[in-house]
């Protein structure tokens, strides 16, 4: 585990920052700017989980925060230094977990009807500003990944985390009887 034993360092004063393995890059470097955005996707599962979600997000969104860890790790080294430093990376198994919750949380909310409106109860509105997050986080790593190598399974994760997040939103709303805002396309 790593030892934080200064927070500041004054390092990045002049807008550089280092990656995992030792390079300095500008702390807007497409890289930095990746792991910046799933960063934040992390912070904004913490406030809604602040807000008191239902136990089973609990529970499965705390895993999801260590595996953010992971994936910000994967993305904070370039995919030549993996080989020299054990770094925790996003692996299939970690997608699979992910579409066997969207599976199960489906079976309880069913299938849409009809395009939702992202709200209903405090929790599964902070679950749709997570989503939007982690769409932004795909696509800077989609971007990122145009220009440099990423690890295999990020973008898939990402990927599916969004559409987790979107019925992890549904099934807040199921479990505190709220129901779903729909879209009126007629209005």
């Amino acid at each position: 585990m790593p030892r934080l034993t200064k927070i500041y360092t004054r390092q990045g004063d002049k807008g550089l920052t280092h990656l995992s393995g030792g390079q300095r890059v500008p702390k807007n470097s497409l890289r930095v700017s990746a792991y910046g955005t799933v960063d934040e996707l992390n912070s904004a599962l913490g406030v809604a989980l602040s807000f008191g979600l239902c136990e089973r997000l609990t529970s499965v969104l705390l895993e999801i925060q260590n595996e953010l860890f992971h994936l910000g790790s994967d993305l904070s080294f370039l995919e030549e230094d993996k080989s020299k430093y054990p770094v925790p990376q996003i692996e299939a198994r970690h997608v699979t977990k992910l579409e066997s919750l969207i599976d199960e949380m489906t079976a309880v909310v069913g299938p849409l009807q009809n395009f939702i409106l992202p709200g209903g109860s405090t929790g599964a509105a902070l679950l749709h500003v997570s989503r939007t997050i982690c769409r932004r986080a795909e696509r800077d790593v989609i971007t990122l990944a145009e220009a440099e190598s990423v690890g295999s399974h990020v973008i898939q994760y990402l990927n599916r985390l969004s559409d987790a997040l979107f019925v992890m939103a549904r099934y807040e709303n199921h479990e505190r009887g709220v129901p779903e805002p729909l879209w009126n396309s007629m209005a």
